[in-house]
């Protein structure tokens, strides 16, 4: 838009919502883009292909479902909790007949919770293009790292323990005890879509 001499940027380009440039490489590429967005508190993952009338999203998962359809007592937005949430979405993206995607995300980095989410995609069977040296370790995945931190802060500090894992112990989940847990729910999900559920 004009205004005077200058001119204005896109509105989506001022607030840093759209890279066009890189939607557009995107969209050349001719593969459904494997899109991951996160919220204070979920994580929203979508296939979707570019088509002339707009955008059309192919299938998606909220890891709020991990809550309600699994049995999930931690946080949503964890290393673990973004790994699960890219299996259930890789599973549902091949059920829905999507089998070859490219990763569309803001940032993207060595142990990011993205590249936890990407591990969980192609753990399912997805084929996305990526490095192998980008994904967490094992034990990352698993959310070793936070139970071995709320033992040390149970011991150290009891009131900030109970202050900083309130949703955990709210839920009946011992933080201590996550890596268990995350088994639990990667067992339920692979059950789940061997069912077909």
């Amino acid at each position: 838009m004009r205004r005077g001499k200058y001119i204005l940027p896109l509105k989506r380009i001022r607030l840093g919502l759209t890279d066009y440039r890189r939607r557009r490489k995107l969209i050349l590429s001719g593969l459904p883009r494997f899109t991951v967005r996160f919220s204070n508190r979920y994580i929203l993952i979508q296939v979707i292909e570019a088509r002339l009338g707009g955008d059309h999203t192919i299938s998606s998962f909220y890891s709020r479902e991990l809550s309600t359809k699994y049995g999930w007592k931690a946080s949503c937005i964890n290393t673990p909790a973004s790994y699960l949430s890219g299996l259930a979405a890789g599973f549902r993206s091949l059920k829905a007949g999507v089998d070859r995607a490219i990763l569309d995300v803001k940032r993207f980095g060595r142990g990011f919770r993205y590249s936890a989410i990407l591990k969980g995609a192609v753990d399912a069977g997805m084929d996305i293009p990526h490095g192998e040296d980008i994904f967490p370790n094992e034990s990352r995945i698993r959310g070793e790292h936070i139970a071995s931190y709320a033992a040390l802060l149970e011991k150290t500090d009891p009131e900030a323990y109970r202050r900083r894992f309130s949703l955990y112990l709210a839920k009946g989940l011992d933080p201590k005890d996550l890596p268990k847990h995350f088994d639990e729910v990667y067992r339920a999900i692979i059950e789940s879509f061997e069912k077909g559920v």
